[in-house]
């Protein structure tokens, strides 16, 4: 499940593309300014980002600088600013796209489904002797392929995404709810986790690290 950083300001837009997100199953957040983008930006990971160019404190210009020289995310610009020297600036300083406002829903997420695709293509996550393949949706464990649930690799997959910060039970349940469509109690995670655990033999908690009354960390 796709996570994203939405940057902008227009509040028309933004309930728009609420809408939008929700029913396409994207998780996201939403930045009006570039202060606000700038620490989201600092304490998530996300798949993608949108950005507006006119932000009330900055512009997005800087934000895919910032984005691509610490982060390597993927960026769309989504912009009213359609001169040319204004495209190619940005696909320039690194836009994996550029589109202009007003723009068609369905494109849109057209072109958000293939930057994501172009990124994700063979991509993997490690920690340690654990690889989650994320173009497969495999895990292995040195070279053997660990298999799970669709749920306990929602769980890894969400962990291994946020290496070094703490993943709230709260953030887990949410995540598990929305791959399941329905309702998981918070002592079903506990039982999620210690399966997990079991599969990839992190029996003394070195790879799933509990944080305690509070979630889970991978990494140090």
């Amino acid at each position: 499940m796709a996570k994203i950083l939405l940057v902008e300001d227009n509040n028309a837009i933004i309930m728009g593309l609420e809408f939008l997100f929700k029913e396409e199953g994207y998780k996201f957040d939403v930045a009006k300014t570039e202060k606000e983008a700038n620490k989201f930006i600092s304490e998530n990971k996300y798949d993608i980002v949108l950005l507006d160019v006119f932000l009330p404190d900055g512009n997005g210009f800087n934000i895919c600088k910032r984005i691509k020289k610490e982060y390597n995310t993927p960026v769309i610009f989504l912009t009213a600013k359609d001169e040319e020297k204004d495209i190619v600036y940005g696909f320039d300083i690194g836009a994996d796209d550029y589109v202009i406002k007003p723009f068609r829903n369905r494109e849109l997420i057209s072109r958000i489904n293939n930057v994501l695709r172009r990124n994700n293509k063979g991509k993997q996550i490690k920690y340690k002797n654990i690889t989650i393949d994320i173009s497969s949706g495999r895990v292995y464990k040195d070279e053997e392929e660990v298999i799970l649930t669709k749920l306990e690799y929602t769980i890894l997959l969400c962990l291994f995404q946020n290496q070094n910060i703490l993943v709230t039970r709260e953030k887990l349940l949410n995540d598990i709810w929305d791959a399941a469509g329905n309702f998981v109690e918070d002592n079903t995670l506990t039982v999620y986790i210690k399966r997990i655990r079991e599969k990839i033999k992190d029996n003394d908690g070195s790879i799933i690290k509990t944080v305690r009354g509070l979630g889970y960390r991978v990494g140090d």
